[in-house]
């Protein structure tokens, strides 16, 4: 790709995990990366991961609770790097505990940087984007954006709060006849450091939902997300079961899930007393990177996202194989 015609794509959330698996996929293109996070350490080991791969780099230390800051880091980024092509929306924190367990200030801030990070992002993309009617934002969701799941309370609520305000963007958008595209990913429990640095208050370490993703998976499907126009993307095969389930019989998921899911939520050992804390309030010292600490029940791909990726290729041979079956049928007749 010449140089002229790399795109300049914004990932917040982009020193760990989720974000710093797309940055590093983005880099591979060759792109010019923003890279939007509070910790400083993390960014940096982004930033040599994405040069490493021949893309650009710049870092951009920004809290995405803060409005202003996200639209000081907008300007930068276009003053910097040119004009901005791809918004990834990924930033998030949380708290692993039961509702009446978590402090208003606790709700309250990771309401602020899962949700509000993401208005606040997108409305800098849109302020943007919107004039030259081009550019792509992807917001990162959840199978939670569908059915919420117990011990994630604040996490299940702004991911469904993601989706309503993702519905209506999109009918304003359509409605001024606008070619940006907004686009929702619906991820599955993928192996990343947030089970490590989200605020715990549980007997046992959290851990995601089985069947658990590596990151890059994840970052697969928000990179295609970019190139293409598609309203949604299911990943993993558990969020397509998790979203129907949660449409048809959501009391039968109810059921399951207050019967299963808070141990299944926990390993039988202790979270580390170090990071009970976590993230919320402020970042913890070090470069996470993008896995969590179970590569070894992760997948490293998922079939569900292949054959959604590749719809048009299935509907065609299946297509194709009717058609030949209709053939022969006839043919013997």
């Amino acid at each position: 790709m010449s140089r002229e015609h790399r795109r300049v794509v914004v990932i917040t959330g982009a020193g760990a995990g989720i974000g710093r698996a797309t940055a590093r996929r983005f880099g591979a293109d060759g792109d010019k990366v923003a890279l939007l996070a509070r910790g400083e350490e993390e960014l940096e080991g982004a930033a040599i991961e994405i040069e490493a791969r021949g893309g650009t780099a710049l870092i951009v230390p920004t809290d995405v609770a803060d409005p202003h800051a996200v639209e000081a880091a907008a300007e930068r980024v276009e003053r910097e790097l040119g004009p901005i092509d791809v918004w990834v929306s990924n930033a998030m924190t949380t708290v692993f505990a039961f509702f009446e367990d978590i402090e208003p200030e606790e709700f309250r801030r990771a309401t602020d940087v899962t949700y509000h990070g993401a208005v606040w992002s997108t409305r800098a993309a849109l302020r943007r984007m919107t004039p030259r009617d081009r550019g792509t934002i992807v917001l990162v969701g959840s199978a939670l954006a569908y059915q919420g799941i117990p011990l994630q309370s604040p996490y299940c609520g702004a991911k469904h709060a993601i989706k309503g305000f993702f519905d209506s963007v999109r009918a304003e958008l359509r409605n001024k006849g606008s070619r940006v595209q907004v686009t929702m990913v619906q991820l599955p429990g993928l192996n990343t450091p947030q089970f490590d640095h989200g605020r715990a208050k549980l007997p046992g370490h959290p851990q995601p939902v089985a069947p658990v993703y590596q990151p890059e998976v994840a970052a697969e499907a928000i990179h295609f997300a970019a190139g293409h126009r598609r309203r949604q993307i299911y990943v993993g095969i558990s969020t397509y079961y998790t979203v129907l389930g949660s449409k048809l019989a959501p009391w039968i998921a109810e059921r399951y899930l207050a019967r299963t899911a808070v141990s299944g939520q926990q390993t039988e050992a202790p979270p580390d007393p170090e990071n009970r804390e976590g993230n919320l309030m402020a970042p913890p010292p070090g470069d996470p990177g993008a896995h969590g600490p179970f590569d070894e029940q992760a997948h490293g791909r998922s079939l569900a996202w292949s054959a959604t990726r590749h719809r048009r290729a299935l509907g065609a041979g299946a297509l194709a194989g009717a058609a030949a079956l209709t053939a022969a049928c006839l043919a013997r007749r």
